[in-house]
């Protein structure tokens, strides 16, 4: 399909479902495009059934063929990992640190291999033809929680600074644990690679660190030299994309290289203030990422929205989806209980060990990163497996959109309340 005529189609998805939206629904901006491009991409699918070999048919098989993996995994994913970063409070994620970090690394992780062993249960249990590590690297594909979901959702519906520092903070980093640990078990699995889990993960978070630092370092240093805001743009353009690259390249981490590098140029630009304040008045250089963010994560959630367009139902399905849910769910709570019992007296907000095993679960979105990854498993998984990975990362991801993100809020205010009412009672 010509490319401006995609983009011609893509924006008119995001323009009518943002005004129908503001018009008539009134609920939040990017899981109503979400909702809608799927409900359209439905109506479209159906009319491909229903005229089948016509050249609607054709226009539609073309658009649901669009490359979603070389698009946010070679296109897009740096800037909106560098744009998310950008905005991170380093005084909050300073105090939060050790959650943070425990979330990202051990939640995933203990997500992940329990997430696997559970699928892998009931596999078993309905002759499902799937192995213990390719159930386990399912659950790498749905464990780790989306950073542009977390940024693009959870940031708009009024939960706490505090609150907000955590989710995000902990779905920029845990992104990377999650790759590191989907390309160890993958490479079990095709034996081939790296099967050393702690040699992968040292040089995947550890090179990226070094490479994002070194690069952004110097190219800080170029910043300096120009009065241009544009340039101020385009220079930190150059450091995540050329960061990236050279990171996947190098077997690294690109996700955490990008995540790096935006935390690297907020902290470094706060550092200049002043400078800044003479050099950009009217803030060019925030507003430019403030509105570069907001378009591809439009253009990011109507593309997965249009992906049902080239999805294959499989025959477990009816079985597999209910399943794959309660275990993502379960999983993914008890991965948070165990993180957290580790940082019992740290817990943010002044939650208590049950409240916040609850926020963390059931804010943990899921987003494009899960369906890029299914999509990479086609080249070594069987046909109705691969159709099995595909089907759980479509669904976890919208059930986590549309149910979890609609729900959030008021799950958030309801411990709110019971923190509170507990507080309040040990007072007296």
């Amino acid at each position: 399909m010509n490319i401006l005529l995609f983009l011609i189609i893509i924006l008119a998805y995001i323009v009518f479902i943002g005004i129908a939206n503001e018009k008539l629904l009134h609920i939040q901006s990017d899981i109503a495009l979400i909702l809608f491009s799927l409900l359209l991409s439905l109506l479209l699918a159906l009319l491909r059934y229903l005229i089948p070999g016509s050249g609607l048919s054709s226009f539609i098989d073309n658009l649901g063929d669009f490359g979603f993996e070389e698009y946010l995994m070679d296109g897009v994913l740096c800037f909106m990992l560098f744009a998310g970063a950008g905005k991170v409070n380093m005084g909050k994620f300073r105090q939060n640190l050790k959650p943070i970090c425990l979330l990202a690394l051990l939640t995933t992780l203990i997500s992940s291999f329990l997430y696997g062993t559970l699928f892998y249960v009931m596999a078993s249990l309905f002759n499902i033809p799937m192995d213990i590590w390719t159930c386990i690297l399912l659950g790498c594909v749905v464990s780790p929680t989306d950073p542009i979901a977390a940024t693009g959702i959870l940031n708009k519906i009024g939960l706490s600074k505090n609150v907000c520092s955590v989710i995000e903070n902990e779905s920029l980093f845990n992104d990377g644990t999650g790759v590191t640990l989907f390309i160890f078990v993958r490479s079990l699995i095709i034996h081939s690679g790296d099967s050393n889990f702690a040699v992968l993960m040292f040089k995947e978070i550890f090179g990226a660190f070094a490479v994002a630092i070194t690069i952004s370092w110097l190219l800080f240093k170029l910043m300096k030299l120009t009065r241009d805001p544009v340039k101020y743009i385009l220079i930190s353009l150059l450091d995540v994309s050329l960061v990236y690259i050279i990171c996947e390249h190098l077997g690294f981490s690109g996700v955490i290289a990008s995540v790096v590098c935006g935390m690297f140029f907020s902290y470094s630009m706060d550092s200049i203030e002043r400078s800044v304040q003479v050099i950009d008045p009217h803030n060019f250089y925030g507003d430019f990422w403030e509105i570069l963010e907001s378009i591809l994560n439009s253009v990011l959630f109507v593309m997965i929205g249009m992906l049902v367009l080239n999805l294959t139902i499989s025959r477990h399905a009816p079985i597999v989806i209910p399943a794959a849910l309660i275990i993502l769910v379960l999983s993914r709570a008890i991965g948070v209980f165990i993180s957290s019992i580790l940082t019992k007296n740290n817990i943010p907000g002044n939650y208590n060990l049950q409240e916040f095993v609850v926020l963390m679960t059931w804010s943990a979105l899921k987003g494009g990163l899960s369906l890029a990854l299914a999509i990479e498993t086609e080249q070594y998984l069987p046909g109705d497996v691969f159709n099995i990975f595909m089907n759980v990362a479509y669904v976890t991801i919208f059930f986590t959109v549309l149910v979890q993100g609609l729900t959030v809020k008021k799950v958030y205010f309801a411990l709110e309340k019971h923190k509170a009412s507990r507080i309040a009672s040990t007072r007296k």
